[in-house]
């Protein structure tokens, strides 16, 4: 089940998110971005978004 990472947003398959490190993960999140190019995307810069890869919108 994929869990959204509290600390960066980043949506992770394991236990340990692999953008921060951190292990404060949550199941609860409502939606979803696929970031392709964070260096050229303005809501990037709004979520503090710095690799590629899926990242909620909002987390519970």
């Amino acid at each position: 089940m994929e869990k959204a990472c509290k600390s960066c947003r980043k949506i992770v398959d394991g236990d340990v998110c692999p953008a921060c490190g951190s292990t404060t993960l949550t199941k609860t999140f409502e939606g979803y971005i696929v970031v392709l190019n964070p260096e050229n995307s303005q809501v990037c810069s709004v979520i503090n978004a710095k690799v590629p890869g899926k990242y909620a919108l909002k987390i519970k």
